[in-house]
């Protein structure tokens, strides 16, 4: 089953970082492959679900998950609800180091199909880093909107 973790040390804050993680819906703005995000059940606050689309190498897929947000903890927790996968959890951690901040990510997951496991194998260190960069590259755009 495909995993990565990964830390990271940014030059933003950590409650920046965490608000563009926690901020789901403008994912297709700035994520490649997330075509679309939906917010589909609010359980409160902190825990919604959100179903996002996403497509890679010709393939279109959907799925659910339950995403809990911790803004005191700068935690984020994302467990899948429905989708093309098996499993499929990501955790991240934010910590602040005066104007910096570490970033931990872990992203475990499996695909139902051995096709879809097949691609993702192959390609998952290049997508993870892409996704990773984006993710970083939207705190520098908002860090110079705010300058």
């Amino acid at each position: 089953m495909p995993s990565h973790s990964e830390t990271r040390i940014v030059p933003y804050t950590a409650d920046c970082m965490f608000a563009i993680v926690a901020d789901v819906e403008k994912y297709p703005e700035f994520l490649p492959w997330v075509l679309g995000t939906r917010t589909v059940h609010r359980e409160s606050d902190t825990v919604f679900h959100s179903e996002m689309r996403v497509g890679f190498a010709g393939i279109e897929e959907r799925y659910t998950s339950r995403v809990v947000l911790d803004p005191t903890e700068r935690t984020i927790d994302v467990a899948l609800l429905e989708g093309p996968f098996r499993r499929l959890e990501n955790h991240w951690r934010f910590k602040p180091r005066g104007d910096v901040c570490l970033v931990d990510f872990s992203i475990a997951f499996e695909f139902e199909s051995i096709v879809l496991n097949a691609i993702a194998g192959k390609t998952f260190g290049h997508v993870f880093l892409r996704m990773a960069d984006a993710f970083e590259a939207q705190a520098k755009a908002m860090s110079n909107q705010l300058a």
